[in-house]
């Protein structure tokens, strides 16, 4: 750093929890070839477009779902709509010694929630996570929401219900796909991805906030470069083209 020059202050990242394992590592690569600096944040798309609107200080957010990037720009907190980076997709995880079968049609699932081997099943809150609300179109697309919906327990965001089933304190759990194949997840249990036709797309978008810095600006382009893609693609998420 040349002398007298103040240190670049570091940028304020706000992420979608199903990021929490895929983008430190683009974080770590991006800083290394560029200098500058990040604080990478995780939690619920939704508690964060609140937090945003009311004028929390990031730079750059990424949403889970789309329709939070509409309402942060609604809210005049950013310039445009931002950019689709990838497409999500949800797996049903299972722990080690858990009774029930990680089948693809969740039919097991449903008789464990009748039969009594299902105690918990991890989600992420549907209010306000968009894997939540997958996870629940997918339960409702087997046909067995009425079932399990009394088993459920609900993680603030996605990350927290990995935690749950990781633990052993659910007996199952639907995931982020980027959450179930990391390779913490897979020592602690075995996972199936579902149909992408059971829930809807969940197209994830990042934006630029107004006021945001130099970093947060160069690692908005960073994310659109094949380097960064690829490794979002190795976590399972289907990248924007």
């Amino acid at each position: 750093m040349p002398a007298g020059r103040a240190a670049e202050p570091t940028a304020a990242i706000a992420a979608a929890a199903d990021l929490q394992f895929a983008l430190p590592e683009i974080a770590e690569a991006f800083e290394r070839a560029s200098g500058h600096r990040l604080r990478l944040s995780f939690g619920s798309s939704g508690v964060f477009s609140q937090q945003i609107i009311q004028g929390a200080p990031f730079e750059l957010f990424f949403s889970a779902d789309e329709s939070y990037v509409d309402k942060v720009f609604a809210a005049g907190r950013s310039a445009d709509r931002g950019k689709l980076y990838a497409t999500g997709r949800i797996a049903l995880f299972i722990p080690n010694g858990s009774p029930i079968k990680a089948d693809s049609d969740l039919a097991d699932l449903g008789r464990a929630a009748l039969d009594g081997r299902l105690k918990h099943l991890a989600i992420a809150n549907p209010e306000h996570a968009p894997y939540g609300r997958a996870a629940r179109e997918a339960l409702n697309h087997a046909g067995i929401w009425a079932q399990v919906e009394k088993k459920l327990v609900q993680g603030e965001n996605a990350a927290q219900a990995a935690q749950f089933v990781a633990t052993g304190n659910a007996q199952a759990g639907i995931l982020p796909l980027s959450l179930a194949r990391v390779p913490a997840m897979v020592a602690k249990g075995a996972f199936i991805t579902l149909p992408e036709s059971w829930h809807a797309p969940l197209r994830q978008r990042m934006v630029l906030l107004k006021g945001a810095g130099a970093a947060a600006r160069a690692f908005y382009a960073y994310l659109q470069q094949p380097e960064a893609r690829a490794t979002l693609a190795r976590y399972g998420f289907a990248t924007a083209q």
